[in-house]
């Protein structure tokens, strides 16, 4: 009986003491004794530990106190969702150098901004489809009314009364509120009237100043981004975060990046996943810089999850880590495969190779195959089916 509820509910009693002399041997080796040891007393793990984490020779060890704490939380299973990606605009005003999607101007070769029923058709053309999310990230266009917006969100409601409308990163709530003179409180509120159900974790980057400085100095700040989602929490949304990584910033940004992220949700509780999002170099101004490695992929997810203990879920987006990658992931923290997807853009324009969608039936087949149970989700972690 014991044994079957811990199966379950993915709890798990095996701590240090308990492991085969080999295992205990390895973490030992591997300097991490001390920091399976904090996990097994229920001790949050610092700045230290998360160094000590990225710096560790042993990946696999890493990866094991990882996949522990996942399966603690989740025993096999492993989530998706039946989503649509959408970017209705590609102009932007910001001048991000890792960006391969903006144009700064409406004329530039390549810019595009989708009337509101070309951006409609995407949901109507998709009515065979059992879609429970639509997930809109633009560009920062300067010349859109804010209306544009707000019917944007009717006209998905109109067209699918029950889709969740998961839209606009906190740098577009923030540029929206400077742009048509309102609080970023209020872009909010008026945005949920009009049927936003939830914020995406996009544009946090890296929270460092440093970094931002260089990468990204002419969009939202670290503070503000942060704001903005505790402003949502409060007002009853849920949202995701992200991190940019591979490219200059260092171990220790990696680290306070997540510390960062784990105060606010020990303040709000609102955040359901984290998301490290792989840096892709090719057709931006950084592509000197070489992508990061699949063992980096993997030591990033596995680092994020010992670190952000009370954030539900560690997703590992698919697009960005490549399929192969994100299978092995599911087995270094990681217990989220995003979605469908369909039509993503910017990962693309950035160098991905990956697919531009799959189908629910590719997803659990790819989970499957991994050795993990795929489950079915809405954007709300409520379960539509079991594979």
């Amino acid at each position: 009986m014991t044994m079957q509820v811990r199966q379950e509910t993915g709890e798990s009693s095996q701590t240090v003491a308990d492991l085969p002399s080999v295992l205990y041997t390895r973490l030992r080796t591997a300097g991490l004794e001390h920091i399976a040891a904090k996990l097994d007393d229920g001790d949050r793990l610092e700045l230290a530990d998360g160094l000590q984490l990225f710096e560790c020779s042993d990946l696999l060890a890493v990866g094991w106190l990882a996949n522990r704490e996942r399966e603690k939380r989740h025993a096999d299973r492993t989530y998706f969702n039946h989503n649509i990606r959408i970017e209705a605009t590609n102009v932007c005003v910001a001048s991000c150098l890792f960006c391969a999607f903006a144009r700064l101007q409406p004329g530039d070769t390549g810019a595009y901004t989708l009337s509101l029923d070309q951006v409609w058709d995407k949901l109507r053309v998709r009515a065979d489809q059992a879609l429970t999310e639509v997930h809109v990230v633009n560009g920062l266009h300067p010349d859109l009314p804010f209306a544009y917006y707000l019917e944007l969100l009717r006209g998905f409601k109109r067209i699918r009364p029950d889709v969740h409308l998961k839209c606009f990163t906190a740098v577009e709530i923030a540029f929206f509120a400077d742009l048509y003179g309102r609080t970023d409180e209020q872009v909010l509120r008026e945005l949920m009237a009009a049927g936003l159900d939830s914020l995406p974790g996009g544009g946090a980057e890296v929270f460092a100043e440093r970094v931002r400085r260089k990468i990204c100095h002419d969009k939202c700040g670290a503070d503000r981004y942060l704001d903005i989602h505790r402003t949502a929490h409060r007002l009853g949304m849920r949202t995701n975060v992200t991190m940019l990584y591979g490219h200059i910033e260092t171990h220790e940004e990696r680290v306070d990046h997540m510390l960062r992220a784990r105060a606010l949700q020990d303040e709000t509780a609102g955040f359901q996943a984290f998301i490290p999002l792989a840096f892709h170099p090719d057709n931006n101004q950084m592509r000197k810089l070489p992508a990061p490695t699949a063992a980096e992929t993997l030591r990033v997810h596995a680092v994020a999850r010992l670190m952000l203990d009370n954030v539900p879920h560690i997703k590992a987006f698919w697009i960005a880590t490549g399929v192969e990658t994100a299978q092995t992931a599911l087995w270094f923290g990681v217990d989220d495969l995003d979605g469908t997807v369909q039509e993503e853009q910017i990962y693309h324009m950035a160098g991905a190779r990956t697919p531009e969608a799959l189908t629910t039936e590719d997803i659990s087949g790819l989970i499957r195959v991994a050795g993990r149970d795929p489950i079915e989700r809405d954007t709300l972690y409520n379960v539509v089916t079991q594979h």
